[in-house]
């Protein structure tokens, strides 16, 4: 997958990891019901951000990184028909290792 969109500044694009089928005490969760995904793979990461002297500071993620994010957290976007939040650095909760 190519994306054709950089992100500016200290924004990262990310798609979300679909989790697997939920079941609630045998009850299978209509997609309807579903609450989306927390967590997802950087996709794009922008340069870093620019402080007000002008020196940019480096994104402590990138891209091929799995990353929490809040529930209500970055914008959503659709890029050649699959969808994206685009969102700044400082909304990621934590990156998922190994």
């Amino acid at each position: 997958m190519a994306v054709k969109v950089r992100p500016l500044h200290d924004r990262i694009i990310v798609e979300r990891i679909e989790e697997s089928e939920q079941q609630v005490g045998g009850i299978i969760i209509p997609d309807t019901a579903k609450e989306k995904p927390q967590q997802g793979k950087v996709i794009a990461a922008g340069k870093g951000k620019i402080k007000d002297d002008g020196t940019v500071t480096p994104l402590d993620v990138k891209a091929g990184d799995t990353v929490l994010f809040g529930k209500y957290s970055g914008q959503e976007i659709k890029l050649d028909g699959d969808e994206y939040l685009i969102m700044r650095e400082d909304e990621i909760l934590g990156v998922i290792e190994g």
